[in-house]
């Protein structure tokens, strides 16, 4: 779908997809105007309310900084926050919970604060992959693997693609660009496809090396608690390190009212070669089987179903997470 937004009368209006990147008349005033994607349209409007937002935490932290909170002070409610764009997890505080649970076990744990800032953009772009995989599959692996192959850039085709299934490419694409995920986004009508100029940064090759998937299981995890008014603790790649030394880390770790654990490994390769060790280390962490996932990408949902009849842990895939974790409580 396209848009047209005039910057001199404000007018809103809906135009056909093959008028994207040109200039219109606005039907109203006359003035020249450009056509845009709806998504890239609405990427931008939520580009200027985070920003609305970042300032507004801005200025409610300089205020608070003339009436602190005293030590043992209950952290922020939930539903005053963004869980899309906001630090306030990033904190010991909000781990304490957890690291207070693993120690009662004698495990030692490392908190990756980091790992639950979400003020940057990878948690909106794996929720955008999670919820259309089997459509946007093709693009993860073509950047996957030009990354592997040390290549500046990669060329998605559009040859023998539903409209639907090429509109849902070119506006996820489009919001790579956006997003600085890639460096360059190059639509050729006439070779009916799309080059993508790669970015190098480590965490842009982590997050499509498989990396977007522990994003999109924390803000899975972050939505269920929301959303069920719970009280919960949550980390992600959160270092383990039992009585003999052994050492994990753990994808995603959420742990609800202080006792009730859930520990989500994510994987968007083969995942048979770990089954073991996270059969061992369930056992290790006496938890039941239901509250170790294995969050396998591109799963179906009778596969999964085999596997935690056969196995003492749960699999799913990214469609059935949410659903699980419904399940549990």
């Amino acid at each position: 779908m396209a848009i047209t937004r005039c910057n001199k009368c404000a007018h809103l209006q809906e135009q056909p997809d093959d008028q994207l990147g040109i200039t219109v008349a606005c039907p109203r005033c006359g003035n020249p105007t450009p056509v845009y994607s709806t998504l890239f349209f609405v990427g931008k409007l939520l580009e200027k309310y985070f920003s609305a937002q970042r300032e507004i935490l801005r200025l409610q932290a300089q205020t608070m900084a003339g009436n602190p909170q005293s030590p043992g002070a209950q952290p922020q409610a939930l539903d005053a926050i963004h869980l899309s764009n906001t630090d306030h997890l990033a904190c010991e505080q909000q781990h304490e919970p957890i690291v207070d649970w693993f120690g009662r076990k004698q495990i030692k744990v490392q908190a990756n604060l980091r790992g639950v800032d979400t003020t940057g953009f990878f948690d909106e772009v794996a929720m955008l992959i999670g919820a259309n995989l089997p459509v946007l599959k093709e693009v993860l692996e073509r950047i996957r693997w030009a990354q592997q192959k040390a290549y500046t850039s990669t060329t998605i085709a559009f040859d023998k693609k539903s409209p639907e299934d090429v509109q849902a490419i070119a506006s996820f694409c489009q919001q790579l660009y956006d997003f600085s995920f890639v460096a360059k986004y190059l639509p050729n009508r006439q070779k009916n496809n799309v080059l993508l100029a790669l970015q190098t940064a480590p965490t842009i090759r982590d997050f499509f090396n498989g990396e977007w998937l522990e994003w999109f299981a924390l803000m899975t995890c972050l939505e269920y608690g929301k959303e069920r008014q719970k009280r919960f603790s949550c980390a992600r790649n959160l270092s383990i390190t039992l009585t003999n030394n052994e050492s994990h880390e753990l994808d995603v770790f959420m742990l609800i009212d202080g006792q009730i654990p859930v520990c989500i490994e994510c994987k968007t390769g083969e995942f048979r070669h770990d089954i073991d060790k996270y059969l061992n280390m369930r056992k290790r962490l006496g938890v039941s089987g239901k509250n170790v996932v294995m969050c396998v990408a591109g799963l179906s949902d009778e596969h999964a179903k085999g596997l935690t009849a056969m196995y003492d842990l749960t699999f799913v895939n990214e469609r059935d997470l949410s659903t699980h974790l419904t399940r549990l409580y």
